[in-house]
């Protein structure tokens, strides 16, 4: 019997949260025990707005913003801000979509190291990533920009299974659940959106969460 499909949509602001995605949907498919196959309307694109004005949807559509929170330089809390009015205002476009958060503080590579392992640390630069990615999927980039390369973080997600992902859900609600109940950090609201400004702290795991419950492996 052939398996239903579920649409999901995603966008994002770079090369390599697409590509995660895009291997995300292949395992889905590939998994006998998923109730149902998946298709990811992925696309990147930084601004929320023109990623709705370019979708034909009729019914009531969830959207993940894919997105960094990558300091608290001002530039990068405004641009953070404004990603936000976006999303908002995406909202008031006439099409009934509703825009949901998937942000890294301070980075996507938070994301993708707690596929393998703890990062619970709190860092002061976004350089400082690169050791625990490394000793993560034991490589040895000598900087971020090789690690983004298409072949190194292609060959990152070979080593990768749907049980990781479920780790990495697992560890990112830790990691969420002691800035609430251990370190009482204030969860910060803009326009309907929440977020930490202290790092590391994510979203991004309740969107992929909600998809390996929708499809029955979690």
């Amino acid at each position: 019997m052939r398996k239903q499909k579920k649409k999901y949509y995603f966008s994002v602001e770079g090369d390599t949260e697409k590509w995660y995605l895009d291997w995300l949907q292949d395992k889905i498919n590939e998994e006998p025990q998923a109730l149902f196959t998946v298709e990811f309307n992925s696309k990147i694109d930084k601004d929320p707005v023109s990623y709705v004005k370019g979708l034909t949807i009729l019914e009531k559509t969830e959207i993940i913003h894919v997105f960094d929170y990558e300091s608290d330089e001002k530039a990068h809390v405004d641009a953070f801000k404004c990603t936000m009015d976006r999303m908002k205002q995406s909202q008031s476009l006439g099409k009934n979509v509703k825009y949901k958060m998937g942000y890294s503080n301070f980075t996507f590579e938070l994301w993708i190291i707690l596929h393998k392992s703890e990062c619970n640390g709190s860092l002061v630069h976004r350089r400082q990533y690169l050791a625990p990615l490394n000793k993560a999927y034991q490589e040895k980039f000598d900087n971020l920009k090789q690690y983004k390369e298409e072949d190194n973080f292609k060959r990152l997600l070979k080593k990768l299974t749907l049980d990781d992902v479920t780790q990495a859900v697992k560890r990112a609600n830790v990691i969420m659940q002691r800035n609430k109940d251990d370190f009482g950090y204030v969860c910060q609201q803009y326009k309907g959106f929440h977020y930490y400004k202290e790092n590391p702290s994510l979203s991004l795991w309740e969107g992929i969460e909600k998809i390996l419950k929708d499809c029955g492996l979690i």
